[in-house]
């Protein structure tokens, strides 16, 4: 009796350390909102601060424009790369033909975004830089002079 009550609280307690992962991990998970008013902040940075400084400030992956699981990214209106939170690689590349695992020319449908209506949300697949894994993405890009300032969500 005493091995099975033994063994039911060691079955309650991994249930417990279970759901309380599970809790953490949607609390390290930007919103929606979030991610719209970062990158609005980020919009603001650059008028405040011009690219260079900007840019800088996007990649630091310790700085104010690095929370959680959202970051800033920003390409120029031909599909090229000029800054991200999270991957340094990307940076400076043509990546107008990008796919995602799915193969969903994301990059491309931002710039028709950024060039047809100015901002709006697109879904993807992209890496977590939580989780490391490829998990469905919602981004919010916005046109901001000759530049498309975005930021997303991974979705669970």
């Amino acid at each position: 009796m005493k091995t099975k009550l033994v063994a039911v609280a060691g079955v309650l307690l991994s249930l417990f350390i279970l759901n309380l992962n599970v809790a953490i991990s949607a609390e390290q998970r930007g919103t929606a909102k979030e991610a719209e008013t970062l990158v609005k902040k980020a919009i603001s940075f650059l008028k405040a601060n011009g690219k260079a400084k900007a840019f800088a400030e996007f990649g630091n992956k310790q700085g104010q424009f690095v929370d959680r699981d959202l970051y800033i990214f920003v390409y120029d209106l031909n599909g090229k790369c000029l800054a991200h939170g999270q991957n340094p690689k990307m940076v400076g590349n043509d990546l107008i033909d990008m796919k995602d695992p799915d193969g969903k020319l994301f990059v491309k449908e931002r710039v028709e975004i950024a060039k047809t209506k100015g901002k709006g949300w697109q879904n993807y697949k992209f890496t977590n830089p939580l989780t490391k894994k490829v998990e469905e993405k919602s981004a919010y890009v916005e046109k901001y002079e000759d530049l498309i300032v975005g930021s997303g969500i991974y979705k669970q």
